[in-house]
């Protein structure tokens, strides 16, 4: 029987600020390779022991994840969440589809964004824990600590089951100080990872017996959801109605039928940058970069800087992280706090917390690099045979010129094709759409000019993208 892969792709990964953000979240970007932690997972579930992935995820990133699974050939359900509801909602949604494509399905439930670099190892786990999951068990995986780790909950592991290399779960316990994981190190104590495997219909039965005001309302949201392109909506008021909570307090601290596996793999969930510093591979004074970097007379440290050069003197055990629009510099073992510093830029109204220079669209994306009080430059990236909706604008003109590619331009009752180096003006209050009829990305600058150029100075006409 094919296990279904259930990736569950929300969350904002504020710890990796400022690689990582609201708008563009860590699970969708590259940090060890040239594919991004989702493709990763994706990839460990591919092959003959596993059918097409289930990805529950929010509407803001559903094209995102679409053209993410599109660039490496992966075909799945993109089920999309109408608000976030914590992971057991999330997890309950995923097992009534799966149950409804193979009443007797068993799910595997993996995060978006956890690092395992070694998939045969993964994979070996996961066959133990298959068995188990046929035998009726609810199984996690539990990662053998590499170190007293504070960031994690811990699994205390009971007696073992009739599968091999399968044991109870003796008592899931919150995230510890540091003599209490020492302690737990010391004792057995397993980490937990966050990752499950069960047959869909033992873990809606227990969500019925111990969670129902979850899984009533999720079961509604299933039944009631919509098809909207290439994605399942979820109905909005019945899921509204699920209580939010996390799949642990919700039925595996009270279920009878934990289990676990206890796991030798590699893994991460790329909690902080530190984890980041952990899995690079490292020169021999224990640096590591991403990007551009150069290192001078500095060990055990890391840059991230994928745009310009970085270089870095004199210091170890330090973090530093390049974007267009902000620079973070850390002390590794002090990576943690900068969630606590997100939180406090959000506070002061700062955008740079939870936005991008560069912003994905269903058809492309574009990129910021000029703005001032009547005038803003962006870089448009149009993908082969994609369109922009038909629109217009209240409070701008825009100047387009076509750096690569061709563009066709439809201004109120004119539509014209313009190939590299030409260019067009957009009245204020035009209506006007762009494409890119062509085999290969369309590239343009836009000028706009105006009393007011925010995003939301746009009226759709049409909109392939089912867009407001």
């Amino acid at each position: 029987m094919a296990i279904i892969p259930v990736v569950l792709c929300g969350g904002s990964g504020s710890r990796l600020w400022p690689a990582s953000r609201e708008a563009h979240p860590k699970q969708f970007l590259a940090f060890t390779g040239d594919k991004s932690l989702f493709q990763d997972t994706l990839a460990r579930v591919r092959g003959p022991a596993f059918d097409r992935p289930i990805v529950v995820t929010g509407s803001d990133y559903r094209f995102l994840v679409a053209e993410q699974m599109r660039a490496i050939g992966v075909k799945g359900e993109i089920v999309l969440e109408p608000m976030r509801r914590d992971s057991c909602a999330a997890i309950a949604a995923a097992a009534e589809i799966a149950k409804a494509r193979d009443p007797q399905a068993i799910v595997l439930v993996l995060a978006a964004d956890h690092a395992i670099p070694d998939i045969k190892s993964f994979l070996d786990h996961v066959a133990r824990g298959a068995a188990a999951a046929e035998a009726g068990r609810i199984v996690v995986f539990g990662i053998r600590p590499s170190r007293p780790a504070t960031g994690y909950g811990y699994i205390r592991p009971g007696a073992t089951t009739a599968q091999a290399g399968v044991a109870e779960v003796a008592a899931f316990v919150e995230k510890p100080d540091q003599a209490t994981a020492e302690t737990y190190v010391a004792d057995g104590y397993l980490w937990n990872s966050g990752n499950f495997l069960f047959r869909a219909t033992d873990f809606l039965g227990e969500l019925e017996r111990l969670a129902p005001e979850i899984g009533r309302p999720v079961g509604e949201a299933v039944a009631k959801a919509a098809r909207d392109l290439d994605f399942l909506r979820l109905d909005p008021e019945a899921f509204g109605r699920a209580v939010s909570k996390s799949v642990d307090y919700a039925v595996m601290e009270k279920t009878s039928k934990a289990a676990v596996v206890p796991s030798d793999f590699v893994w991460s969930d790329v909690g902080a940058w530190n984890a980041i510093w952990n899995l690079a591979d490292k020169d021999e004074n224990g640096n590591a970069a991403q990007g551009d970097a150069v290192f001078l007379d500095a060990e055990n440290s890391y840059v991230h800087s994928p745009d310009r050069l970085t270089a870095v003197v004199g210091v170890e055990d330090v973090i530093v992280v390049v974007t267009r629009d902000a620079v973070l510099v850390v002390g590794r073992e002090q990576a943690e706090k900068v969630k606590t510093l997100v939180a406090r830029l959000s506070a002061s109204g700062r955008k740079e917390a939870t936005e991008n220079l560069k912003v994905f669209r269903p058809w492309g994306s574009y990129d910021s690099i000029d703005q001032g009080t009547r005038h803003q430059v962006k870089r448009i990236t149009v993908d082969p045979g994609c369109k922009l909706s038909l629109q217009s604008h209240f409070h701008r003109a825009e100047h387009w010129v076509v750096v690569s590619g061709t563009a066709r331009i439809t201004i109120d009752d004119k539509v014209g094709v313009y190939a590299e180096n030409e260019s067009v003006y957009i009245p204020l209050g035009a209506l006007h759409r762009l494409e890119n009829p062509g085999r290969i990305p369309l590239d343009l600058i836009e000028v706009q000019s105006g009393s007011y150029l925010g995003e939301d100075d746009i009226v759709r006409y049409e909109d392939i993208y089912n867009r407001g």
